[in-house]
């Protein structure tokens, strides 16, 4: 099988020495070289097409985003960024998702062994993914050197579900490369009134605050990272916070969710098969689920558990995702009971609400 061959840019030594080192423990990825900065990338991609290239935003002579928009209008290749997480860096990494990268992760925590092993998945994973969303020379399969846990590590399937019925319902989505664009599309469509909405974006954490204050300002809806304890209500989104597993809970008629630090499932935190697994539990029927454009299977396994206790569920189709990997893993679960366009989401779910009025 091919190898994955990746071009890593970042001027620090020792950042292009780690990820090189991460990424070649991988056997389907294979780094093809190094650049400090994007002046010397130019020369080596002259040489050779990487399949992808992992890019530091902020960087001497040219800075991410600039080298990220010439690469984009000239000869696209897929982009994964690996930025710093703080703030501004967040920021920046969300202008670099809307000039053409295809994922934003954290630099790697060497730290501690856990924090180490958790950086490989997220990094291996995300150069993955990038080698499929944007030129699909192949497929890859996802080497599972590590173990992979369900959702079963944060809490167990219930034997039963909630069927109390309650005037409201409760959008779940769940979305990975490519989500970004595919919600922003999806949330901008959804009415002022629409049901609360609760998301697991595969993110890291502070970019996903920075992502929701930016759809924040051009939705109908309010939208922000959730904290513990927030209520969903009708006409807010609330956005699992990077690096943290989001759950819905009930009090009453109440909806609220949980944030919860537990390990990887399924190789992410958060994950969408906790978020799903919680909304069949205490929405069952009053729940609606969305599982949009990503690579892997999370959110499958919870999507059948939520269309099990009553809820309609929703798979986006492959023309429309930038990847055809969580709801290709659903729909052959038979977990999906529509199968639609990202541009008829919103529509069907609008519909779907007034029905229930």
């Amino acid at each position: 099988m091919k190898k994955i061959r990746v071009l890593i840019i970042d001027d620090s030594a020792i950042v292009r020495q780690t990820l090189q080192s991460i990424l070649e423990s991988d056997p389907e990825i294979e780094v093809m070289g190094t650049a400090s900065d994007p002046f010397i990338a130019v020369i080596k991609i002259k040489e050779e097409l990487p399949d992808v290239i992992t890019l530091d935003v902020e960087m001497p002579r040219m800075d991410g985003l600039t080298f990220l928009q010439k690469i984009m209008s000239q000869h696209p290749i897929p982009v994964v960024v690996v930025s710093t997480l703080t703030t501004v860096g967040s920021e920046t990494a969300m202008k670099a998702l809307e000039y053409g990268a295809v994922e934003v992760i954290a630099k790697p925590k060497v730290n501690t062994k856990e924090a180490l092993s958790e950086s490989k998945i997220q990094l291996c994973d995300a150069v993955k993914a990038a080698s499929l969303a944007k030129i699909k020379r192949k497929k890859i399969t996802l080497s599972h050197v590590q173990k992979k846990l369900n959702a079963d590590v944060i809490l167990k399937k219930p034997l039963s579900y909630s069927m109390m019925q309650t005037t409201e319902k409760v959008i779940a989505v769940g979305a990975s490369t490519g989500g970004t664009e595919a919600l922003k599309l999806f949330l901008e469509a959804m009415p002022s009134d629409s049901p609360g909405i609760v998301i697991v974006q595969h993110m890291p954490e502070m970019f996903t605050k920075q992502f929701a204050q930016r759809l924040d300002k051009t939705c109908k809806i309010t939208v922000k990272e959730a904290e513990q304890g927030d209520s969903v209500l009708r006409g807010h989104a609330l956005i699992a916070p990077g690096n943290f597993h989001m759950l819905l809970n009930r009090s009453g008629a109440r909806y609220f969710v949980e944030i919860n630090n537990g390990p990887l499932v399924n190789r992410h935190r958060p994950s969408v098969d906790v978020l799903f697994r919680t909304v069949a539990k205490y929405a069952g029927k009053n729940a609606i689920g969305v599982i949009m454009t990503g690579m892997g299977g999370d959110g499958a396994i919870g999507l059948l558990e939520m269309k099990e206790a009553g809820a309609h569920t929703i798979a986006q189709d492959e023309n429309s995702c930038v990847v055809f990997g969580m709801p290709k893993e659903a729909i052959a679960l038979g977990a999906a009971k529509e199968i639609l366009p990202l541009t008829e989401i919103a529509n069907r779910i609008i519909k779907l609400d007034k029905l229930n009025k």
